[in-house]
């Protein structure tokens, strides 16, 4: 808002529309319905360039909001009296100087959407701006762009229309469509049919995915991702620690076009392959959604900035997937022992998934002690934080051989236990059979 004097409002560069603001208070002024539209449009007062009109919208709606009282000039210049504000926007002659200035009331809608963009492109010059000044002055430019991304997504994000639905009211309708309709659409199913009987993954869920040293937990996380961005077309964000892009392609390739993963890594492959490859390559080439982030160093706050920027392209992440949680790196005084890193890390993943309603799967190494028995919610390495943030928690395991120092080949089953689900049953276990060559886990037959 602006509250410098309107000899100096010429100067200013930002856009506005004082006429438009003018009517619409005008408007306001002479019906309530006037009140509504501007309440359904504008994300409120903030959205005026004058402060004195914001002073006035805000008497209105105050005006507005006592029982048996209609707002007009007279009312709502009683109630900047009260408050010590009439003088200072222009006294009782200006709210009648609005009203007079109305064309035509019933047009307070159409006022009002030019307030509102207007106050959008004012924002982004104000965004724009500041990214400008912090670059001039060689400020950090990670935090540039991660601020700048958050400020716009929060522009993004702000229309009063776009709003949740929050009261009962507002969600039973949607709610007994649900139950008709057999299943939460929400909800993301997984490629594993037995799992999909226990439990299934909601917006703002965090699901922590835990086993020892190439105990799956990749494998498991992978095929989930693919099977939401491929099989269902939802936009998916893989978050990878672990793996780079080449390696993550690679086993993508190997799972969707049964082709041996060791020869398309040491790029060694055969006439079958290439025919196995080219009967996928339209699906993998269409991926656009498949967003893999390999970059070096993922913090938190840099899968944020990827979960806003998604967002921001109209395209919000159905889940996201971060392997795994133990190397996300740590952000904030490095002092602090890894167990309270862990611990905050893990926090902010179940916030983000809040934020943003999104599971997101954190794939999670155990503790060296859980090797050779069945594993706990509480075998998580570094931090006990994860069992408590968790929505859904996976254990992997494989049969404990009898002579652990001679343990022979891996038989390839992997255990699954469903060891916390906070919306349905517990401790049931499927086995997956684990084809390590095509990068894969599958239903046991």
């Amino acid at each position: 808002m602006n509250d410098q004097p309107e000899h100096l409002e010429e100067e200013d560069p930002r856009p506005r529309d004082l006429s438009a603001e003018r009517a619409l208070l005008g408007s306001m002024l002479l019906g309530e319905r006037a009140i509504d539209d501007a309440t359904d449009t504008l994300a409120g007062p903030g959205d005026y360039y004058r402060t004195a009109h914001a002073t006035i919208h805000t008497a209105i709606l105050e005006v507005h909001g006592q029982p048996g009282i209609t707002p007009d000039p007279i009312t709502v210049g009683a109630q900047l009296l009260k408050v010590g504000e009439l003088d200072r926007i222009g006294g009782s002659e200006y709210l009648h100087r609005l009203v007079a200035a109305v064309p035509v009331s019933a047009n307070a809608d159409w006022y009002a959407g030019i307030v509102r963009d207007t106050a959008k492109l004012r924002r982004i010059y104000e965004i724009a701006a500041r990214t400008v000044r912090r670059s001039l002055e060689r400020d950090n430019p990670d935090d540039i762009l991660d601020t700048t991304i958050a400020d716009l997504q929060a522009l993004i994000l702000g229309s009063p229309k776009d709003a949740p639905k929050l009261s009962v009211g507002e969600r039973w309708d949607d709610f007994i469509d649900q139950l008709e309709a057999g299943e939460d659409p929400n909800a993301l199913d997984t490629p594993w049919k037995d799992l999909n009987e226990v439990t299934s993954f909601k917006p703002g869920d965090l699901i922590a995915v835990g086993a020892e040293t190439s105990g799956g937990k990749s494998l498991l996380g992978f095929n989930c991702a693919a099977h939401v961005a491929l099989r269902r077309n939802r936009p998916v964000l893989v978050a990878s620690m672990e793996m780079g892009g080449t390696e993550l392609l690679a086993r993508l390739t190997a799972a969707e076009a049964s082709v041996n993963l060791s020869r398309l890594v040491n790029r060694k492959l055969i006439e079958p392959d290439w025919e196995r490859i080219a009967k996928v390559a339209d699906r993998l080439r269409n991926a656009t959604n498949f967003i893999l982030d390999d970059s070096p160093g993922l913090s938190l706050s840099k899968i944020r900035a990827r979960v806003r920027w998604m967002h921001s392209t109209g395209n919000p992440p159905a889940l996201v997937v971060a392997d795994y949680l133990q190397l996300i790196a740590p952000e904030g005084p490095g002092s602090r022992n890894r167990t309270q890193e862990v611990a905050d890390i893990s926090r902010g993943l179940k916030l983000l998934a809040m934020e943003f309603q999104v599971p997101v799967m954190a794939l999670a190494q155990f503790n060296r002690g859980q090797v050779g028995r069945k594993p706990l919610v509480s075998d998580f390495k570094d931090s006990s934080q994860i069992e408590q943030d968790s929505n859904v928690i996976l254990l992997i395991s494989k049969d404990i051989p009898d002579d652990p120092a001679n343990p022979g080949p891996d038989n390839g089953v992997r255990h699954l236990e469903v060891g916390k689900n906070r919306n349905g049953p517990r401790g049931r276990e499927v086995d997956l059979e684990q084809q390590g060559h095509y990068a894969r886990l599958v239903t046991l037959v």
